[in-house]
């Protein structure tokens, strides 16, 4: 298929003159990425499927408002995951909701007695790392989720390269504080 060939300025371009197969080459580009930021911010796949299509959704209805300005289109759509996320987190404070099943997923190689330690750390760590500010949370899910460079996660979050440095440096320091001041490094 030809479409295949285009730069994605041209499925841009296309996209926002209506282009529903240039707006789902872009989906099936970015819907992964989106998901599992969005996933890592919620802890909820079943809220990360549905947060994920709403920022396809809300990115669909306003792509001919989109306009380059020298930063990647993947920055819009994580600007508005971000947007929808801190919206969600807003929301569900007002109203705590229990999940039905919170089953941990169990290597069937795996000895429960490791499994079972493993799952507590990293649930550990996960609300270590849930409980940054979200400017934070943001940029550990782009670096390691996400591997994206300094620059890419400067432009999605707003911020020059250099500042990106700094805030994960500083990140890194406060959650290696926060570990080490729990039993979290520790392994029996």
């Amino acid at each position: 298929m030809a479409e295949e060939l285009l730069s994605e300025e041209e499925i841009l371009a296309k996209a926002s003159g209506g282009d529903r197969e240039a707006y789902g080459m872009l989906y099936e580009k970015y819907v992964d990425r989106i998901f599992n930021y969005v996933y890592y911010r919620t802890g909820s796949v079943d809220d990360a499927e549905d947060l994920t299509a709403r920022v396809f959704q809300r990115a669909m209805n306003h792509i001919t408002n989109y306009t380059d300005r020298g930063v990647p289109f993947s920055a819009w759509l994580y600007r508005i995951a971000h947007n929808l996320v801190a919206n969600w987190h807003r929301d569900r404070s007002r109203r705590q909701e229990i999940p039905l099943s919170d089953e941990p997923i169990v290597a069937k190689l795996d000895h429960p007695e490791v499994t079972l330690v493993r799952t507590e750390q990293q649930e550990a760590l996960l609300k270590l790392i849930r409980s940054l500010p979200a400017d934070r949370q943001n940029l550990l899910i782009l670096k390691f989720v996400e591997h994206l460079s300094n620059a890419e996660i400067g432009a999605i979050m707003g911020r020059s390269e250099g500042a990106i440095k700094s805030l994960y440096h500083r990140t890194l320091l406060a959650l290696r504080d926060q570990i080490e001041a729990t039993d979290l490094h520790q392994e029996e």
